[in-house]
């Protein structure tokens, strides 16, 4: 399922559209959701010593779903 880009309707000057400010970026992240992921390999002469990766996911929480905790979370 692919989505289709939302023009910016802002403010435009004589150059051009502005672009799109940080809160409005922000909450088109945080609605959609995103993934990062990355991987880090400290090596010497060609020997991997040390690999570290990371994976996080970024996404708002709505109060109407339920948590799937009895007791509202482990927080």
């Amino acid at each position: 399922m692919t989505r289709e880009p939302v023009p910016w309707q802002g403010a435009e000057s004589a150059a051009g559209p502005l672009g799109v400010p940080l809160v409005d970026l922000l909450d088109r992240v945080l609605a959609t959701g995103v993934v990062i992921s990355g991987d880090l390999v400290i090596a010497i002469a060609e020997v991997p010593l040390v690999r570290l990766s990371l994976h996080a996911l970024l996404s708002s929480v709505s109060d109407r779903v339920p948590a799937p905790w009895g007791d509202g979370g482990p927080l």
